[in-house]
């Protein structure tokens, strides 16, 4: 027998932090420039309108992803609060949104490093792009451990740098601010006009929260009660640097040459501070955390599809894990090939991917807003550590949205561009999740044909003995047939089980309602767990399954009453005796009287 893989490490508060802060904190680099092309010397008040609405969202991710603290960020979050397929569209936004912030990531770090040598081929651009992809590919299959200690470094040195830059900057405050006095001569003065240049600011400089969405996506590799710290940290690091590095390069810079060098804006500003020196540390730094940046996609999009494959929304083989690190290799080798693909299919174009980005952050964000209205709604029971108020998830769902919407004005391509890479993305997913649908239509299709030749060879004048070209596709189409059927049995046959409290028709109705549509199970067990006898109880229920049955006929309800209290051991039992995978076991809401999390039980799904 082969042992069993090791079970990864678990994350304290700044291993962390490093992971997602590494993106988040990347911003820096450009969303000054960003923010001041739209709105000129008012780009600090802008980035500090940003750092508010990501301060709402603090709140609206705290609330959801601790009373439901599994991987996948937002598609764990509609999962548990409306239908699967709704929650695969949002991993599919969610999938979009870490490509493209892998390949933009990679591919700008090896631009900044060009920077420095540019008498080098662009083409070095490219290659240099692949080997770092392939670099933290391999840093995530030694294991997340062992790749967030290099993230750690990462942020360290970029924290640092920063804070020299804004040392720097913060002594040629002594000077004066003659340039910071004449880029606020030019900031419109109308209503009509100042209104149109914050919104377009606001919109573009939502850009620099990306990253944010990420620690959501691989919350079970945390450590308990590290998930809220990692918002607090990066926020704090948000709240305080853009602004404070916008108001520094509009004391420095005119507005018109931030706009003129914003590609290398911070390495601008460390040579006109510190000399050649300065700048090169900037370059580098740069070249780190953005890689660093690289580094939170492939942690990300490993818990999500991790959890998507144990969904039943992509395949199973992607499970695979190495016996050696325990970790998922084929997602990231998969995620790898993927990002080199675009990348070679782009010719290093970032133009296409800025649309992609744009909108599938902001829109997994917005999605996240509304799966906490959702959560409230339909999932009123739930445990919860923290509630956002309701005040708080409607204006940090209006203001990501009316991002999306300012960045499709601003460039209507982006859109096109987005849904250019959405729209397979999600065709993907649903043959995926209705593939017995496409099972028996190719069945169906097979068996037609199969009528055709029968009847064409009935019709048919004989000419000779042997085995005629007709046959020999009837043979080749039946085997095809009969490996098609045993494919949709395989599925078919996949038993859930649903632990229910008691008789309660209209919860249990909801529930099997829920499997008829997400699921292709045609055997469902029900288990009630009862402390004491409570012949009462058990007749209201076994009423109720009564009703069920002719309700559902395609469905085999298996009722099942045992003796104890449900919790983790519980679920872990029935897992192994009926050998039911955890994430195909379905319960209600667990209440404030629970003393087990979701997380402790393994992935079961609140779906009642």
């Amino acid at each position: 027998m082969g042992s069993k893989p090791k079970a990864p490490k678990k994350l304290g508060q700044w291993l962390s932090t490093a992971i997602c802060g590494n993106d988040i904190t990347s911003s820096c680099l450009y969303v000054s420039a960003i923010a001041a092309f739209y709105v000129g010397a008012l780009a600090p008040i802008v980035l500090l309108i940003v750092a508010l609405i990501l301060y709402l969202y603090r709140k609206i991710y705290t609330e959801v992803v601790e009373a439901l603290p599994l991987n996948g960020g937002a598609y764990n979050c509609l999962l548990n609060s409306t239908s699967k397929f709704s929650a695969a569209l949002a991993a599919c936004m969610t999938i979009l949104s870490y490509i493209a912030t892998a390949v933009i990531s990679a591919k700008t770090a090896v631009s900044y490093l060009h920077s420095l040598a540019p008498s080098l081929p662009i083409i070095n651009v490219i290659i240099g792009t692949i080997i770092v992809l392939a670099l933290f590919a391999t840093l995530n299959i030694i294991g997340i451990g062992e790749s967030s200690i290099v993230a750690f470094i990462i942020f360290l040195l970029h924290i640092l740098t920063l804070t020299i830059l804004c040392l720097f900057g913060v002594g040629r405050l002594f000077d004066g601010f003659e340039i910071l006095r004449t880029n606020w001569a030019n900031v419109p003065t109308g209503w009509d006009q100042l209104s149109i240049a914050l919104f377009m600011g606001v919109s573009a400089a939502l850009l620099g929260i990306s990253g944010f969405e990420s620690s959501a996506n691989f919350v079970e590799e945390q450590k308990p009660g590290v998930f809220r710290k990692t918002l607090r940290n990066m926020w704090i690091a948000v709240f305080i640097f853009n602004p404070l590095i916008s108001f520094l390069s509009l004391n420095l810079i005119p507005v018109g040459e931030i706009t003129q060098n914003r590609d290398y804006l911070l390495a601008h500003m460390g040579r006109i501070l510190a000399g050649d020196s300065l700048h090169i540390l900037i370059v580098l730094d740069a070249f780190l955390v953005l890689s660093g940046a690289v580094l939170t996609s492939y942690v990300g999009i490993t818990g999500l599809v991790r959890r998507m494959s144990l969904d039943q929304v992509l395949p199973s083989f992607l499970l695979k894990q190495n016996k050696a690190r325990g970790t998922y290799h084929r997602i990231t080798i998969g995620f790898f090939l993927l990002c080199t693909s675009i990348l070679l299919l782009t010719h290093g174009s970032l133009l296409a991917l800025a649309g992609v980005y744009t909108i599938s952050f902001l829109g997994v964000m917005s999605l996240f807003a509304l799966g906490n209205i959702l959560l409230k709604i339909n999932r009123k029971e739930l445990k919860r550590t923290f509630r956002a108020g309701w005040i708080t998830v409607l204006v940090g769902l209006c203001a990501t949205m009316t991002g999306i919407v300012g960045n499709i004005i601003i460039d209507y391509k982006n859109l096109l561009y987005f849904l250019t890479y959405f729209i397979p993305t999600v065709l993907v997913v649903s043959i995926v999740y209705a593939r017995i649908k496409v099972c028996k239509s190719i069945v169906y299709l097979e068996n037609r044909l199969m009528d055709k030749i029968f009847f064409w060879q009935k019709n048919k004048t004989p000419t000779g003995t042997g085995v005629s070209l007709e046959n020999r596709l009837l043979d080749r189409i039946f085997i095809w047939r009969s490996a098609m059927i045993d494919k949709i049995m395989d599925i078919s046959t996949q038993e859930v089980l649903v632990f229910t409290r008691g008789g309660n028709l209209p919860k249990l109705r909801r529930a099997f309602d829920y499997i008829v549509k997400n699921e292709d199970s045609q055997k469902v067990y029900v288990v009630y767990l009862q402390s004491e006898k409570d012949d009462e109880v058990m007749k209201n229920l076994k009423a109720d399954l009564e009703v069920l049955n002719r309700t559902y006929p395609e469905i085999d309800i298996d009722f099942i009453c045992r003796q104890g209290s449900f919790g983790p051991e519980v679920v872990r039992q029935f897992s192994k005796e009926f050998n039911i995978p955890i994430n195909n076991m379905f319960i209600g809401s667990p209440e404030e009287k629970h003393r087990f999390t979701i997380q402790e039980l393994g992935g079961v799904r609140v779906i009642f």
